[in-house]
This record gives structure tokens, sequence and C-alpha cells, in this order.
């Protein structure tokens, strides 16, 4: 579709029932601020959350992410004739305010794009980088030797990364887009200042995050108003993001990178805010205003490669997504996997994944640092070389030692590898369609649940704790690390926003928060779709289980109480309860995918239950 520039009609969420409650932070009263225009009056009944749907099918566009409020903002400007890329920007911007705690403009992430008109796949790495004066010592002790305690790096200005956000926004809009950055910030700006209802899962991930957001004087007096945890039911605002994001919207996004945003997050970052009274050390940063003048977002090619037919894309290095998940199902498709033995058939899936992990870990890095083998990674020949590890009566021992792509024929001897490296779980991800085709699948994060609890005094959002994704010392002794730290280096990820094609035309698009389980999820989702004849609902319902190349596999609670437990325990595998770790359930990620179905029609998808349930919305919703 040819490019132009349009204006979105004002979003307005009609809902009846909420009661009165008083503000639970500081600043204008409602609306206050905000642009004139129709329906920007602020009224009670703005705030109450649209009705959420996990599975919605129909036509003109759709959206899915795991928040309502953010859905339906990508919702109203696909009604207002925006394309997927506008509805991504502005669902993203809106998770910003109402999911502040998993992405924000003080993160990054990566963007993958289908376009319509030229049946091209293309991303946007938008990760974070390390300041110019991060070298590869840099989480070591000097006093000591020793790398510093992980809580004491994440709760640091020592870990915050360049924020790649912001310019990816704008890179995707300015590319593929039809609207500016100011009119695809409006929706996330009016829910800014007007507020939203505060749920079970908002509340719970705050309690979670209670004493470290107590350590910092601006970060506490945003979540933690009058000193007291979010009441659910009661109105959050955040004005100082509503100030933040119109600033952005008058001076683009260069307020950040070359401005006076930059400039409070520098000084945020070298002199983080301890409250009065704590004894929390928190380690200054090592950002300065040429950092985030130099920082650019990068268009990259995407990584491909087939399975049973359909062509898979996702992101390239510096994420392992691509790679990692490709590998595993080309690892796979050497094995017939079916419905009628499920037990077999997730056996292989984590035995696929365990051998995947080895070698995610020995190669990939950033590729501006390190020779990053992408294209052998996902040769067929080397899947075929690693497949034969696997034995369907026995389960490989971890740590799997990487094998080397370059020099298929090496993989199938079994050697102890070294262990995985721990990743943050939290992040975000939404998938967008429009009425002509385009599609975009779109992972954005700010590490942690809560990223580095520091929050920009003033500016209303929180700080990345991104370059903890960086390995603190070698994996390994004499083996060549691609993911120490680094001047200007991008850390690993395992973001995994991924496209799937069939016969050329979009078929599936998927995506998930999670950490490291990102790529298990991603990965299991597609064999639940593919191979097991799920439904794509039933396949982001299914139960989780997730194995990175350690001893003890993670699984939620439904798996454990599976009769699949005891048969794949049988062969030698062994679990353990997944993690409390981005909600106070043990959950493994948070699905939100898109099928295009045969009839023309798009059927969304988000999760029923995980993370308090996701938000699925269609522009024309067939009937039932």
């Amino acid at each position: 579709m040819p490019v132009r520039r349009i204006v979105v009609a004002a979003t307005a969420v009609v809902v009846t029932a909420v009661p009165l409650v008083l503000s639970l932070s500081t600043g204008a009263q409602p609306g206050a601020g905000a642009p004139s225009g129709p329906g920007l009056a602020a009224s009670e009944s703005r705030l109450k959350p649209p009705a959420k749907e996990s599975v919605v099918t129909g036509s003109g566009g759709a959206v899915s992410s795991v928040n309502p409020y953010a859905s339906r903002a990508g919702l109203d400007v696909l009604r207002h004739g925006g394309n997927a890329v506008d509805a991504a920007v502005a669902t993203a911007a809106a998770l910003g305010v109402v999911e502040p705690y998993s992405a924000g403009i003080g993160g990054g992430g990566y963007f993958t794009y289908y376009n319509a008109r030229t049946g091209k796949i293309s991303t946007i790495d938008g990760r974070e980088t390390a300041p110019d004066r991060m070298k590869s010592d840099a989480f070591i002790d000097p006093s000591t030797g020793k790398p510093i305690p992980f809580p004491e790096a994440v709760n640091s200005g020592l870990s915050v990364g360049v924020p790649g956000t912001p310019a990816t926004w704008q890179k995707a809009l300015h590319d593929w887009g039809t609207l500016t950055p100011a009119k695809a910030l409006q929706p996330a700006t009016r829910i800014a200042d007007d507020g939203f209802v505060v749920n079970d899962e908002f509340r719970a991930q705050t309690e979670m995050n209670e004493e470290r957001f107590r350590n910092i004087s601006s970060t506490a007096k945003l979540f933690l108003p009058h000193g007291e945890l979010p009441v659910v039911g009661s109105r959050f605002r955040n004005p100082d993001l509503a100030r933040t994001y119109r600033q952005l919207a008058r001076e683009g996004m260069d307020a950040l990178y070359r401005g006076a945003i930059g400039r409070d997050v520098v000084r945020t970052v070298q002199h983080p805010p301890v409250a009065p009274g704590s004894d929390t050390k928190v380690r200054p940063g090592l950002m300065a205003a040429g950092d985030l003048a130099k920082y650019t977002a990068l268009r990259r090619d995407p990584t491909h490669t087939t399975y049973r037919g359909l062509d898979v894309y996702s992101m390239a290095p510096s994420s392992s997504g691509g790679t990692t998940v490709g590998e595993a199902l080309n690892i796979l498709e050497n094995h017939h996997l079916s419905a009628a033995d499920r037990v077999q058939a997730l056996h292989h899936y984590l035995e696929a994944s365990r051998i995947a992990f080895a070698d995610r870990n020995r190669w990939v890095g950033d590729p501006a640092f390190s020779d990053v083998p992408a294209k052998e990674l996902l040769s067929k020949e080397f899947a075929k070389d690693r497949a034969c590890l696997i034995s369907p009566t026995a389960t490989l021992t971890s740590p799997v030692a990487p094998a080397d792509p370059r020099h298929p024929g090496t993989g199938c001897p079994k050697r102890t590898g070294s262990s995985t490296p721990y990743e943050g779980p939290s992040t975000t991800h939404l998938v967008t369609s429009d009425r002509w085709g385009n599609v975009v699948s779109y992972t954005l994060t700010i590490e942690q649940t809560g990223g580095s609890a520091i929050t920009v005094p003033g500016r209303g959002f929180l700080l990345n704790n991104e370059l903890t994704d960086f390995d603190f010392t070698p994996l390994a002794k004499d083996v060549p690390d691609p993911n120490l730290p680094g001047p200007g280096k991008r850390p690993r990820s395992s973001m995994s926003p991924t496209l799937v094609l069939k016969d050329g035309r979009p078929y599936l698009a998927v995506g998930s928060p999670g950490g490291a389980t990102i790529i298990t999820t991603v990965l299991q989702t597609l064999v639940n779709r593919v191979d097991l004849d799920m439904s794509l609902p039933e396949a982001v319902a299914a139960p989780r289980i997730s194995q990175r190349n350690r001893k003890d596999t993670e699984a939620e609670p439904a798996f454990l109480d599976s009769p699949e437990r005891a048969a794949l325990e049988r062969l030698g595998q062994h679990f353990v309860e997944a993690p409390k770790t981005f909600t106070p359930s043990p959950e493994i990620g948070a699905v939100a995918a898109l099928e295009f179905l045969s009839d023309g029609r798009v059927q969304a998808v988000a999760e029923p239950k995980r993370r308090g349930g996701g938000s699925a919305m269609v522009v024309h919703k067939a009937p039932r």
C-alpha cells in the first residue's frame, strides 16, 4: 500500500460501573494537558478495560497482546485507516503505560514485518547497547576478582543499556508506517493521562518488586504512591509518562537520543536516586550522552528455514531466537512427530531444544563483535548431524556440548558442555495485521519484571537491566565467548518474533515473553500447531515445558499433573516446577499469535489464563 499520513481520531474506551476512586499518583487531574479534540474529556467511563477475549476471528485487521487497553489502542488505529506497523507502535506505546514492568521507552526489542505488497519480510534490531566505557570485565568486582552478585548487578545503573525502543518505533513508522510518531503515541498518551484500572496482575507484579522499588525514591513515588501497593479496581495514572510522550511527539525521538529526556536518563543512570534511609548498594552506570547520540536501530535480514513445507522467518543475531528455534525445527524435521504418540513428540521436542541451546550458547552474540555462523547453524546438513544424538529410548545428559556448524560431521559424539547462563524472564509480545495483508510480530522488553527498578525522575518510565544478559565471565575456559560485555555491544537475546508463510502467504505470526523460555515457548507452540494437530488456541493454551540444556526441564503445574510426565521420566527426562518469575504463578511464556485462515479471515489468539489472560481483537468480528 502507498505510504500516506493520516490522523487517528480519539480513542474512546466506553465503559460503565467503575467506582470513582482516588488517583494513585500525583500530578494533574485526568486529561489535564491532553490534546483537545473529540472524546478527549476525561471521564470515569473511559477507565474500565475493554472486554477481554482470548480468541476472536474476523477480518479487516487484528491485534493480540497481553493487555486489553493496549490491544484496543492498536485496534483503534486500524479502524481509522492505519496499517499493521502503525497499530504495532500504538499497541507497544500503550503497553509502556499499562505493562510498565515489562516494556517501555526505557528498553528495547525486535520488530518483524511482512510487507504484503512486496511479499518480503524485514526486521529491525532495536536491542539495547552497552556504553562505550563498558569493558569485558564490567561485572567483575575489582576487590574480589569475582562476578558481582546478580541481584546487585540487576538493581544498578551498571545494568542499564542504551534504550532502543524509541528508535525502533521511529524507524518502523518511517520505513513502513502511515502515521507520524506523534499520532501513533496519542492513544497511549491518553491512557497515561486518564489512567487504567489496576488488575490482579499489576498489583501482584508490584508486590513482587516492592522491596527493590522502595529503594529508589522515584520508583517508590510512582508505583507505591503514599507508600502503599496499588489497590485492585482503583485507577492508576502516569502523568509524567504522558508528558514524556508529548515531548517525544513534539520533538521526535531525538528528545531521548539528543535532548532533555536523554539528559535525564544519563543523569539517572550515573546517579541512581536511592531512597533516603536505604542501605542498599546501587552501583552507578557508565552511560554518557554520546552513547545515546550514536544509537541506531538496525535493519537486518531475517533468519529463514523451512519446516514441513512451511517457511519460518524470525530474528537474526544479536537475538538468538531465530537461529535457535530454526535449528531445533531443522533437527525435528529428521524425525516423525504426531499426535498419535504425544510422548515421543514431546521427548524429541525437549531433546532438540537441549541440543540447539548448546550451540546457541557457544556461537551466538552480537555479529558486529563476533563471527556468528548464523547461516551454518540453520543448515539442514548441520541439523541432520545433530539429530543423530536423539534416542527414542533415552535422554541426553546436560550440559550437552556444542558442535561446530562450520564443520558438519562432528556433532554426534556425546560430550559434556558448559552450563546455560541466566536470562531475565520478563518481556512482552504483540502481533498485528491489517486489511491490506501486512503483518507484524514484535517483542519488546526492559528485561526483569520491573527492569533495573530505576525510574527516571519526572519521566514516568523504568530503565532496563538488559546488560545483565551479557555473560559476566566466559562460560568455558579456553573457548571464546561471544556474549561478554563490550563497548557499544548488544547483549544476546532470546526474543523470537516469528512469521510463518505457507505457499508464500502469511500463515502464522507468533511470539512470547519469558527470557530464554521465549525460544522454547515459540518452538513448542509451532510443534503443537504443525505436528500435533492442535488448533492455534489449543497450541497456545497447552501446558508448557522448557528444556534449555540443563539437567532439569521446567514445567507448568498442568504438565506435572499429566500422564505424559511419568512416561517421559521413564525415558530419563527430569522435571521441576517452573519458577514464579514474572507472575505469582509458575508459568512459562505468554503467547500472542495470529493465524491466517484459508477463507481470508484471521484468527487472533492470546493467552486464556497465563499472566491474567491476554486480549485478542479484530476490526470486523465474525459472527459465532
